[in-house]
């Protein structure tokens, strides 16, 4: 049994997730958050989506990827979702530090950077061709 909360909407395609990743980033110790943009056409009280990333480069392990994962739903069901802003798309790419940092702390850094205000990514520099 579930003790409260409900499940926030997750995402699950791929498309979404690369766009996502093309919107700004916020880094905390334990996380990067990337942020897509609102998608044209869509209402302003859509709920927000969560996708989580944890990679096997990051975290070699599969029982501590696992876990990680399941630290950061916990974290987005008990609460830290509702700072989210509605419409918008999230991506938590977690660190191997998400594993041993308390759960309160957890909780305050995803809150703390879904509450965060935007800010754009800069364009990349290209170096000029000849």
């Amino acid at each position: 049994m579930t003790s409260g909360g409900a499940a926030p909407l997750r995402l699950r395609k791929r498309k979404d997730f690369l766009a996502a990743a093309r919107g700004s980033r916020r880094h905390a110790s334990a996380f990067v958050l990337q942020v897509g943009n609102p998608a044209p056409g869509a209402s302003e009280d859509a709920p927000a989506r969560f996708g989580l990333t944890v990679t096997k480069k990051t975290v070699p392990s599969a029982v501590r990827r696992n876990r990680i994962r399941r630290r950061l739903r916990e974290a987005l069901r008990l609460g830290a979702a509702l700072s989210a802003q509605p419409g918008r798309d999230y991506v938590f790419v977690a660190r191997e530090a998400a594993i041993d940092l308390p759960f309160a702390r957890l909780m305050s850094d995803m809150s703390a950077a879904l509450s965060a205000p935007a800010r754009e990514r800069r364009p990349k520099a290209r170096p000029s061709s000849p």
